[in-house]
């Protein structure tokens, strides 16, 4: 079964108390849904149109249990805690088997 991952890039940063809220709540959510922490706030070559900026990925076991994570109500208290303090691109994608 392929896996799932979360692939999300920071494009601004407004409120950093916010994002701090949102990684208290978040990092537990993430982990409890079954996610694992692949990488984070290291170094970034963007091209293209790409950002270098805060670059986050996530692996799940599988696709709907990345989707699964993502609407539990844990996660849904994270993104509410985050509310407008960033500006991000989030992506849901499914793995090569």
């Amino acid at each position: 079964m392929p896996k799932g991952y979360w692939v999300s890039v920071y494009r601004t940063i407004s409120d950093p108390e916010k994002l701090a809220a949102y990684n208290k709540l978040a990092g537990p959510a993430v982990r409890a849904g079954g996610g694992r922490l692949l990488a984070r706030d290291g170094r970034v070559a963007a091209h293209d149109a790409g950002i270098a900026e805060r670059t986050i990925l996530i692996e799940f076991d599988s696709f709907e249990q990345a989707v699964a994570a993502r609407e539990s109500a844990a996660y849904q208290e994270a993104l509410a805690a985050l509310s407008d303090g960033v500006e991000r691109d989030f992506r849901i994608v499914e793995g090569i088997d």
